[in-house]
């Protein structure tokens, strides 16, 4: 067999309601040179026993247990050691990726063969078309003063895997590792930005993303997270860039502290503030 050219990663952890429609979205695709590889993270339910059945099915696909749970980050590294391709495309066991997905964003990364990674799940640019590339000093204005491109899941990814391995994959914060892996990879390599419709993310009760609305903690520690980029020395935002966004940046910090206190709690307000503070 061929080494594929891209290799689909599906991290599973008890997701039996929606694994069967997951991998058979990736099987469906219009583009055929993929692996599916799926490392199951200790799923209590019937999550491998429904893997291990397409396994049978199609020599794509390959089923690796953990055996002991590594979380969800380590888990999507782990899944990207095992990996043989070029590219790696995450779908999550809970998400879809259209038919013509796979096929769409090969075609849009190999037009750009040297980029560090694609993003798709963008709104329209009213000024130019789908798909271009950005230089980092380029993503970077992207993100801070036009659209917030770094916002997006792995889902609506697609990286080159010497890219990924160079920086050492994620770094396994909570919450926000895909959001701080762009930031890597952009202050070291391009981006190619794709067009929407090409995967769909499904909305669920027991998605680790409820956080963002139910803890204001979480998505606060997205822009501390961006302090730290911004203040880098490898930044590659001019300076005058880099106090813009830093400005930006701490008015949003302030007023998530002043909305924490007023919609939540003092407490949590308190937590916040010190963060900020440890952050400096």
């Amino acid at each position: 067999m061929n080494k594929p050219l891209v290799s689909v990663l599906m991290t599973v952890y008890n997701r039996e309601k929606y694994i069967a429609e997951a991998i058979e979205s990736v099987l469906a695709s219009t583009y055929h040179n993929f692996e599916l590889i799926l490392v199951d993270d200790g799923s209590k339910d019937k999550s491998v026993k429904i893997a291990k059945t397409f396994e049978k099915l199609d020599n794509r696909i390959k089923v690796f247990v953990n055996e002991k749970n590594l979380g969800d980050y380590p888990n999507r590294n782990h899944a990207a050691s095992l990996a043989k391709g070029k590219y790696l495309k995450y779908v999550d066991a809970d998400d879809l990726i259209y038919p013509h997905g796979l096929e769409q964003l090969v075609y849009y990364m190999e037009q750009f063969p040297n980029s560090s990674y694609g993003l798709c799940s963008i709104k329209q640019d009213k000024n130019k078309i789908y798909p271009y590339q950005l230089s980092p000093k380029l993503a970077y204005e992207k993100h801070y003063f036009q659209v917030p491109i770094f916002e997006r899941a792995p889902l609506s990814a697609i990286i080159n895997r010497d890219a990924f391995l160079s920086v050492g994959g994620f770094s396994g914060k909570q919450h926000l590792g895909d959001y701080e892996l762009w930031h890597i990879l952009s202050k070291k390599g391009t981006v190619v930005l794709m067009p929407p419709g090409i995967v769909w993310h499904r909305e669920h009760d027991d998605q680790q993303m409820n956080d963002n609305r139910t803890d204001p903690y979480v998505p606060f520690k997205y822009l501390l997270n961006s302090l730290e980029h911004l203040n880098a020395k490898d930044c590659p935002l001019e300076n005058a860039e880099k106090k813009e966004a830093i400005l930006l940046i701490n008015k949003k910090i302030n007023r998530s502290i002043l909305s924490a206190a007023k919609h939540h709690s003092i407490k949590k307000s308190i937590q916040m503030f010190k963060a900020k503070n440890n952050s400096i």
